[in-house]
Order: C-alpha cells, then structure tokens, then sequence
C-alpha cells in the first residue's frame, strides 16, 4: 500500500520558478497555495484562526463530502463502529475487539491492523454514535440472535 508524503514549508520570499521545478524533479506535486494577509478588526472579537479550525480531525465514521461543504457517513467506518457495538454489547475485551476486526480484514485509517489500544481509543467515538447505530429495524433483528449470547455476570 502507498502513502502519500505531504511537507509544509513557511516560506519568508516567493518561491522561484528554479525551486519549483526542483521539488517537482524531486517527485513532488504542487497541491495547494495557502494565502495570509493581516486584517485590522475593530472593536471585534477576533475569530479562531484558520490554521486550527483546519487541524481539527474528522470522526472516525464520517468522511468530507463531494461538495466539501460537509461530513457525511464513511460506509466502511461506519460498518467498523457497527461490528465494534455488537462486540460491546457481548462483552468481549478490547484485544478480543482488535482480533475480530484483523480477522475481517479491517483497517484503522492510516491502514494498519487493529490492535486494543487503538480499539480502546475508538470507544468514545463509538459511544457518540451509538444511538444512531442501535437504533432501527435492522438492529432489532439482530437484537433478538444477541440474546442468545451467555453474558459474564
């Protein structure tokens, strides 16, 4: 599997057109231009800047839209969060968690195989979206085959 190397340089001149074509002989794509200009504000409380807005992490489950304008389910996450609450609901142990998932061949998001701590670290997104994922006909159904399962009381 390939991943993609990004850099970001802080660049006090304009770049050169002889540095550009340097990187690109390197392998490197020019993907984006980030443009900044102070602005007075007066009187107003000043934004978040966008540097952090944009740092922020998009939940495990959700994806950027087509339109990037908003979240929308990531159908492959999503099916992770859901198998990861019938797992809970059957009181298995993290690593056990970690295992099934391997087993299944899924992946965490930078592709590696899942282990218990990053289960463990999952666990409060999970709970966000719970109510969402054990709600409906489709989990009913599979409530009833869970009630068969011995519970470690």
């Amino acid at each position: 599997m390939k991943k993609i190397d990004r850099i970001r340089e802080k660049l006090s001149i304009l770049p050169t057109s002889l540095y550009l074509s340097k990187m690109h002989d390197a392998g490197w794509s020019l993907v984006a231009l980030e443009w900044e200009r102070e602005v007075e504000v007066a009187g107003e409380e000043l934004p978040e800047p966008a540097a952090e807005r944009a740092s922020e992490e998009i939940p495990f489950g959700l994806r950027i839209s087509s339109d990037c304008r908003h979240l929308e389910d990531d159908p492959l996450e999503m099916q992770t969060l859901r198998f990861l609450a019938e797992l809970i609901v059957q009181d298995v142990s993290f690593k056990s968690m970690a295992d099934a998932l391997n087993v299944r061949e899924y992946r965490t998001r930078d592709g590696r195989p899942w282990n218990a701590a990053s289960v463990f670290v999952l666990t409060p997104r999970l709970m966000e979206v719970a109510p969402r994922i054990l709600f409906g006909a489709e989990w009913e159904s599979r409530k009833k085959q869970l009630a068969r399962v011995a519970w470690n009381s």
